[in-house]
């Protein structure tokens, strides 16, 4: 049964020429482990271009006639598990799509909520993850249409 896109020595040798790695590297294999399922299970809720390998499958990669995993998938799941492992939450991240502005004391933060940020409205809290998602999902406002006779 597979439960993440990428091992967590996969992700270690990516994260050796990253910057910014505390989360990762202050936690366990077992925590590491958990991010990265966490991560796949979030990534395979998205709408990708073409279709499974093969129809049994747990996860939506490998795709088409694909035997391997693409590398962008993984360094996404490894994007998505540091950003997991810092704490950020992508509830909360959706949320505050809607807060206008916030305020302590006399301090106060307006935002503009007219542009929602795509990452975000598609659960995933990490830039670096979606530009690494970005190009294998489905374009949302294209359908398409088949004919049947």
């Amino acid at each position: 049964m597979a439960l993440s896109y990428v091992t967590v020595n996969e992700a270690q040798t990516y994260l050796n020429g990253r910057l910014n790695t505390n989360p990762w590297d202050n936690s366990d294999d077992a925590t590491r482990l958990k991010g990265l399922c966490m991560a796949t299970t979030i990534i395979d809720k998205l709408n990708f271009l073409g279709t499974r390998t093969d129809t049994t499958q747990e996860l939506q990669f490998p795709r088409g006639g694909d035997t391997e995993i693409p590398n962008d998938i993984k360094f996404a799941a490894t994007e998505l598990a540091l950003a997991l492992l810092d704490g950020v939450n992508p509830d909360l991240e959706y949320e505050n799509l809607s807060m206008v502005s916030q305020g302590y004391s006399s301090v106060r933060s307006s935002y503009d909520r007219t542009v929602k940020p795509p990452h975000i409205l598609a659960g995933i809290p990490s830039i670096n993850a979606w530009t690494f998602l970005k190009p294998y999902l489905r374009d949302p406002t294209h359908i398409d249409m088949n004919r049947i006779s």
